[in-house]
């Protein structure tokens, strides 16, 4: 008798994760099939290059592994659901994260109905590093066993009922062993680089890319006394925290230590600078955030939580305070650098992902 096996579309991008995640589902008695997305059709001549490299790296795998791979493109989705979304967070003078959203509309949205409705997939997969664990009826999100390639961070808007249909393969193996299993199978992508920069457009020199979509106002750059300092290229290339690209080293009358962008003042144009990396006037004590989800439907919070308010970022203990179904304050346990308007705030029960939201106001240590 023929058992019919479960059918996984796994989202093939052409790099080492998603291949190894590929291999390791052929290895699951599933019956696996890879599809690569295109998500970005702007006339970019490297754009297209780099594109073509990653189609051909996804072909080239699949070839390997005798797994069919689909194509399909979802530029038109992105654009109007990411991108324009990232381009008016930016003009409003918030740091939005579009691998979050893109995660959410694009691979857990499109990606996902494509798969399951029209290919008739029981799962999707992914190369993220992460985990899903089923626990009384229930499927959390769990954070990788490497820490240092921990993907939960930008999965905290997944639901109950889209984890009962994704499998992340490699979330139980640490990079370096995936890169070993690539090259023992003579992966033509195993020593690849990781791909860095914005989710589906890649690495671009973020100032010239920004320019092509939106205005840049150049305007007064102040220190935290008022005192001017030099002229800004517009308030949408800086983000708070920022040292690099500021242009005003070298001033006669201040210390050279590295100037960091403090704040933005949108209404008059004006950035303001402080120097230091441990500046007090960087240090915020607790944060307001809103389109707050949690995964798991959470009515009574853990009595221990941490969070995460930027993807590299260590977790710290807080204390969230709920103002509405929609909007919390929290505070943390110790004080954290450069909170930034528009990134996420994830929120964690030990290796649990609870979920999170967007962070829309600091409360600074000096006010």
């Amino acid at each position: 008798m023929n058992i019919k096996l479960k059918k996984v579309i796994i989202a093939m991008s052409g790099g080492v994760d998603s291949s190894v995640a590929a291999w390791l589902l052929t290895k699951q008695n599933y019956q696996v099939e890879g599809l690569f997305m295109k998500n970005w059709e702007y006339n970019d001549r490297n754009s297209y290059c780099n594109i073509a490299q990653d189609l051909q790296d996804a072909t080239n795998i699949c070839k390997k592994l005798s797994i069919p791979l689909h194509k399909m493109n979802f530029a038109s989705e992105y654009w109007e659901y990411v991108f324009q979304n990232f381009l008016i967070e930016y003009q409003k003078g918030y740091t939005p994260n579009p691998d979050i959203l893109c995660n959410k509309i694009i691979k857990f949205k499109y990606f996902m109905y494509f798969a399951l409705q029209h290919l008739k997939a029981d799962f999707i997969s992914t190369g993220h590093y992460a985990r899903c664990k089923k626990i009384k009826n229930k499927i959390y999100l769990l954070t990788s066993i490497d820490d240092t390639k921990d993907q939960s961070y930008f999965l905290y808007t997944l639901t109950q009922e889209k984890l009962k249909k994704i499998i992340f393969p490699i979330g139980g193996l640490k990079k370096i062993e995936v890169r070993y299993i690539a090259k023992k199978l003579n992966f033509i992508n195993a020593t690849k680089k990781d791909s860095t920069g914005i989710c589906f457009i890649g690495e671009k020199k973020f100032d010239i890319f920004l320019n092509k979509f939106l205005i840049s106002h150049p305007g007064n750059i102040f220190d935290i006394n008022g005192n001017y300092l030099g002229k800004h290229k517009g308030l949408i290339h800086y983000t708070i925290g920022q040292r690099k690209n500021i242009g005003i080293g070298g001033l006669k009358t201040y210390s050279n230590q590295a100037w960091y962008v403090y704040k933005k003042d949108i209404v008059n144009n004006i950035l303001i600078v402080v120097q230091g990396n441990n500046n007090i006037y960087l240090l915020s004590i607790g944060l307001i955030i809103i389109d707050i989800h949690w995964i798991n439907n959470i009515t009574i919070l853990p009595k221990k939580i941490s969070l995460k308010t930027r993807y590299r970022q260590k977790k710290v203990y807080c204390k969230i305070f709920f103002y509405t179904k929609n909007k919390i304050k929290v505070y943390f346990s110790q004080p954290i650098s450069s909170i930034t308007p528009g990134q996420s705030a994830v929120f964690y029960a030990k290796n649990i992902c609870l979920g999170g939201g967007i962070i829309i106001n600091n409360i600074p240590l000096i006010r």
